[in-house]
């Protein structure tokens, strides 16, 4: 019996994001959109309120809180802003959470404590231009020399590429053993052969950058080695299952956001002499995003817990992250429809959240891919 009472700790974290996400992303939400301009002041206030670092132990410069304090954060942050809540969850999830769980004590010393505390910013690079679902497809290169390797190869869609102080990488160590000879690394921003490309001008989350990476005899020293050599494979895609459930959570948030507000202009928009919440069509549409919300939040909860738990939640992040990023494209289309003409225009702020939730079906594994994790597990 799963227990959905949230304890007072985790009441005052849903309060604490929603008021910080009220009264410090949303006044600038629609000028970073359109501009592409990074929350660069906003991330590091996010930081002083322990949210870049929640489910990291206090010693490494974390909050020390569960799964479902997290996802309740980052449901607030997106019903607001999802590239905010992006930024926040590769930083959590993907960044962090690879520094705890495979990193030794000197990388978490050196890496993991200012990024937990949020004075850092990292970024996670698994894609190359050859290989998006198939991740393991790449040809980045490590080659071993002395107490060094050095780099070369081209990573790209790096959330926080430009912005970010460090980045775990993944790439070839061994070449001709598949995904056995793929090694995780962590590297600074500034270190010589390693260059940020152009910023992707994106259909949405454009406050959040996306770039290139590009390694020229890139050096650095063996001490950056996540983990051992060849285990990168297996610690990209254990990480890509914790930040599904980030993702999942954003998807929650931003559908959250468009049934508040389809249901607020349907309530006051009138036609044929009478307020348009009085039509069947309308009701029906409020009454799917509601009940998917709610649906999709069980499923976020669930993994969490599981998570929490310390056992195997991949089926459950995969699932969660399927249906919740479905709820949210499905619930942002309706918002626009139930807006009409207004909801095409920018000034309503609902054609943001169209074009802000067709990365969810999309980032950290497509829906197919989730499809296909799901299978898996219930078939193997």
């Amino acid at each position: 019996m799963i227990d959905l009472t949230l304890s007072p700790e985790q009441e005052l974290i849903k309060d604490t994001a929603r008021d910080f996400a009220t009264k410090h992303l949303l006044p600038g939400v629609m000028e970073r959109d359109e501009k592409q301009k990074f929350p660069h002041d906003e991330i590091k206030a996010m930081g002083e309120l322990g949210f870049m670092g929640m489910m990291i132990p206090e010693e490494w410069g974390g909050s020390d809180l569960d799964a479902i304090s997290y996802v309740i954060a980052v449901e607030e942050i997106a019903a607001v802003e999802l590239a905010t809540s992006t930024i926040m969850s590769v930083n959590n999830s993907l960044v962090c959470q690879v520094l705890l769980d495979w990193g030794n004590d000197l990388q978490k010393a050196q890496y993991l404590k200012p990024l937990a505390s949020g004075a850092k910013l990292g970024a996670y690079s698994l894609s190359e231009p050859q290989s998006g679902s198939d991740a393991s497809n790449m040809r980045t290169y490590a080659e071993k020399n002395g107490d060094q390797f050095i780099i070369n190869g081209v990573k790209n869609w790096v959330t926080s590429g430009e912005n970010s102080d460090f980045i775990i990488f993944f790439c070839k160590t061994e070449k001709g053993v598949g995904s056995k000879g793929i090694s995780a690394f962590i590297i600074e921003k500034g270190t010589p052969g390693l260059t940020v490309g152009k910023k992707e001008n994106k259909l949405g989350i454009r406050a959040s950058d996306t770039c290139e990476l590009y390694f020229d005899d890139c050096k650095i020293p063996e001490k950056n080695l996540i983990g051992s050599l060849g285990q990168g494979f297996s610690i990209a895609m254990k990480a890509l299952g914790g930040g599904r459930i980030g993702i999942a959570a954003q998807s929650i948030g931003l559908a959250r956001s468009a049934l508040e507000k389809a249901i607020s202009y349907s309530k006051d928009r009138e036609q044929f002499g009478q307020s348009i919440s009085k039509f069947g069509a309308i009701q029906n549409k409020v009454a799917d995003m509601a009940t998917n919300i709610d649906a999709a939040r069980l499923l976020v909860w669930k993994a969490a817990i599981k998570k929490d738990q310390g056992k195997d939640f991949s089926k459950e992040s995969s699932m969660a992250k399927l249906f919740a990023s479905t709820t949210a494209m499905t619930a942002a289309t309706d918002c626009v429809q139930i807006h009409g003409g207004y909801g095409y225009m920018q000034e309503y702020g609902v054609e943001r959240l169209m074009r802000d939730a067709k990365i969810t079906e999309i980032y950290e594994g497509t829906s197919e891919i989730q499809k296909l994790v799901i299978s898996r597990e219930l078939l193997k």
